[in-house]
């Protein structure tokens, strides 16, 4: 649900914060009070294209944040977060913000990391439906109805095996033509694969060796100089005028003569011969440094050819051993395939017939249980547009069948991968006047037609959407009398599950919600400002009246009464 939306220095408004509750919650306002600035909001926070002329005048920016509480649905939001790599907030908590400057300069956030305005609208898609002459209409979409077909029948286990059918189809398909090609190039690729597979064996590398031949020849290439500085430290222990062992006996000597006049200087003497027993041991092991150090200029050319090897190698084939050990068990897996390329293109072949078939029953499969499911659907949906005063209007579901895989060729004879949702296009198709043809739903061209059809299709799939935040804009247009109280009845059913924000001018839809919100204009500082604020009890009861065409007696009963026939 949308929890907070804060709204700074766009059209009307300069600075505004809602907090809103769960449930169905109503807006209204007198025609032209600003309620449309929300509807703004929401679209610039959900990734929709703006423009300066958003931003307030004389003002450098505007800004609009909202706070989303995901622990009632959206999980569809968090599978967008996980494949653009964004983090969800805490305690289900996920923060948008976007910023458009007068400079043209648009900046947007999701839970403060820094996100592109596509990444932007495709979270905002599975947060919030909006309908009405604003659309965020995901509803319309072509793909989005076949996929709300196989929800309402319960056909996702059945999309989803042909899906790995096609993905099968299509890793078989590329294989294969990895193989079919001209004899001229076969034979090219023959031989390039022949030789990185004998190029790499004959190496006889082994994992880790880069490291310890770099140490290894660095020390041989160093010998004369490890020769000369360890000399040197052997003959300042031992051979020097004075040498450093020379020097430590006369300190012993002196030490000796120390304890012989204090018994306390024992522990002189003891540290004395430690250091004595310790510069002997330094001496026998570096003169048996010195006895292993050696100056091979063989050794060195051979070390110098292996590591000369060993970097070209990785050059070719990967940055480390491993890399290239890899490289090499593929190029030997890929020759074995090149060698012996007529027999696996018949296994190929075969495996692909199997698949194919596999696909075709798949997609026949799936077809007939749509077909099933699409009266049933047309059905639901056409009674709650009853309930919605369309008594005599038409709904449709009309279903087109693609070709079967094995023959979906292009113009060029190549396959042509079909679609993981099967072989299915459906389209939503609406009358909403007797004699009239049924026309797609994208087509219709009353705001208010349009958000009634919706509020049916979302009450019927109440239980299946994800979406968490509906918007309806217009829904009472053409709308009076009883079916007003029906509009507002349902929406107030799906705000059972999801929340609902309602921009109306019906006050029997307004009794129905459990939150009201009033927009007005108001003169601050010889300027214009768009408020909204939360209504008491006591004023809902005007705002009702006022809706109903009046402050008197007579309407201040009847808002009473819509509020006590609501449960409000």
């Amino acid at each position: 649900m949308l929890v907070t939306l804060r709204i700074r220095n766009l059209a009307l408004v300069t600075d505004l914060t809602l907090e809103l509750p769960a449930g169905l919650v109503a807006i209204t306002g007198e025609t032209g009070a600003g309620k449309s600035v929300i509807l703004g909001a929401l679209n610039l926070v959900l990734g929709e294209r703006a423009d300066r002329t958003l931003i307030r005048s004389g003002e450098e920016q505007c800004t609009v944040e909202a706070v989303f509480d995901l622990a009632r649905g959206g999980a569809g939001v968090a599978r967008v977060l996980e494949r653009h790599g964004l983090e969800a907030g805490a305690d289900g908590q996920l923060f948008l913000k976007r910023t458009l400057t007068a400079a043209g300069v648009n900046r947007q956030f999701v839970n403060g990391a820094p996100t592109t305005l596509g990444v932007l609208a495709e979270v905002g898609e599975g947060l919030v439906d909006m309908h009405g002459p604003h659309d965020h209409q995901s509803l319309l979409r072509p793909a989005r109805q076949l996929a709300i077909v196989d929800a309402y029948g319960g056909l996702e286990g059945m999309v989803g095996e042909y899906g790995k059918l096609v993905g099968r189809w299509g890793a078989l398909r590329a294989e294969k033509a990895g193989l079919i090609q001209d004899e001229r190039t076969y034979a090219r690729q023959l031989e390039l694969v022949r030789f990185q597979t004998q190029e790499i064996e004959q190496a006889r590398l082994q994992p880790g060796e880069d490291v310890g031949l770099e140490e290894e020849y660095e020390r041989a290439h160093q010998a004369g100089r490890l020769l000369q500085l360890g000399q040197a430290a052997l003959d300042a222990l031992t051979e020097a005028e004075p040498s450093v062992t020379t020097q430590a006996g006369v300190v012993g000597r002196l030490l000796g003569e120390l304890r012989r006049i204090d018994a306390r200087a024992e522990v002189l003497t003891g540290l004395q011969a430690q250091a004595m027993a310790g510069l002997q041991e330094l001496q026998r092991a570096l003169a048996d440094y010195l006895d292993r150090v050696e100056v091979d200029p063989a050794q060195l050319r051979a070390l110098e050819e292996r590591l000369n090897l060993v970097q070209a190698l990785k050059r070719k084939y990967g940055g480390s051993v491993a890399a290239i050990l890899e490289f090499g068990v593929a190029a030997r897996r890929r020759l074995g395939q090149l060698e012996a390329r007529d027999a696996e293109v018949a296994r190929l072949n075969a495996e692909l017939e199997q698949v194919s078939a596999a696909l075709t029953r798949a997609g026949r499969a799936l077809t007939a249980r749509r077909q099933e499911v699409l009266p049933r659907l047309a059905g639901a949906v056409s009674a709650q547009l009853r309930d919605l005063g369309f008594a005599r209007s038409q709904f449709e579901i009309q279903l087109e069948s693609r070709p079967a895989p094995n023959a979906s060729e292009a113009g060029d004879g190549t396959a042509v991968s079909p679609p993981a949702s099967g072989w299915d296009a459906v389209e939503f198709l609406f009358a909403p006047n007797p004699g009239e043809p049924a026309r797609p739903l994208r087509a219709i061209a009353s705001s208010g037609e349009m958000a009634r059809v919706m509020l049916a299709l979302k009450t019927v799939l109440a239980a299946l959407d994800e979406i968490p935040v509906l918007v309806f804009d217009e829904v009472d247009a053409n709308v009076g009398g009883p079916t007003a109280a029906v509009v507002g009845a349902k929406m107030r059913l799906l705000a059972r599950r999801r929340q609902v924000l309602c921009l109306t001018h019906l006050a029997p839809v307004a009794a129905m919600a459990g939150a009201h919100f009033l927009v007005s204009k108001q003169a601050q500082g010889g300027r214009t400002v768009t408020t909204i604020a939360p209504l008491t009890a006591a004023e809902r009861v005007t705002e009702l009246a006022r809706m109903l065409g009046g402050q008197g007696e007579v309407a201040r009963r009847h808002a009473a009464a819509l509020l006590r026939e609501a449960g409000g």
